[in-house]
């Protein structure tokens, strides 16, 4: 009497191994030295206090006088400057919450779907495969998009002009006498030194992962 051998179902061995949908030694990368260019920023700021101080204020007494001042002031307290310009754009981008999801957005989208997603793993979409240069074409169109035709970019430039303006006016009240700038800072000083400075260091983080899909 013959014994029944039931069938013996092929198994695979083969695990797919599910892969991170960014670079993540890239973005650690990146992450890492923005947070660095910034920590690096802020520790170069003036005492607040210095900055309000209200017997140091004067009208000037001609224009030429009062661009004198915002030039010097400018080159000592430029990172309080841009503090207060950042907390401007943050303070109009939270009171403004769509924008703030739009930008997002638009700042993740670029992350996740060009920058530092692996190039060994392509786009896929409702089933459709997008190469490198149809990812960068979609993302252009969004940003023109995001930027132009809806509230960020107004919201942005409003921002940044009424940051630009405070600037401005505390630096043409303020007397620059009292202040005392170093040689090295003076040698660094220059118009967004400060964020050119964490730009370049983000931009190098960032490199190795899009020369990968050039």
């Amino acid at each position: 009497m013959s014994s029944s051998v039931p069938p013996v179902l092929p198994v695979s061995t083969a695990q797919s191994e599910a892969q991170p949908p960014v670079a993540t030694p890239a973005f650690r990368s990146f992450i890492s030295r923005l947070n660095d260019s910034i920590r690096n920023g802020l520790s170069q700021r003036r005492p607040w206090a210095e900055l309000a101080d209200r017997s140091a204020f004067a009208k000037p007494e001609s224009f030429s006088e009062a661009a004198l001042r915002v030039r010097k002031n400018y080159s000592y307290f430029r990172v309080n400057y841009l503090a207060v310009i950042g907390l401007i754009l943050a303070f109009s981008l939270l009171s403004n919450p769509f924008s703030l999801l739009l930008l997002l957005g638009l700042l993740c989208s670029w992350i996740f779907l060009y920058l530092f997603r692996p190039s060994d793993q392509p786009l896929v979409i409702f089933g459709r495969t997008f190469s490198d240069r149809e990812t960068l074409g979609i993302l252009i169109i969004f940003s023109v998009f995001v930027v132009f035709l809806t509230s960020v970019g107004s919201l942005l430039i409003s921002a940044l002009m009424v940051g630009i303006g405070l600037v401005c006016a505390h630096g043409a009240f303020r007397v620059p006498d009292d202040l005392f700038l170093d040689e090295q800072d003076s040698a660094s000083t220059g118009f967004l030194s400060f964020l050119g400075g964490a730009a370049s260091n983000a931009a190098a983080a960032a490199a190795p992962a899009v020369a990968a899909r050039v």
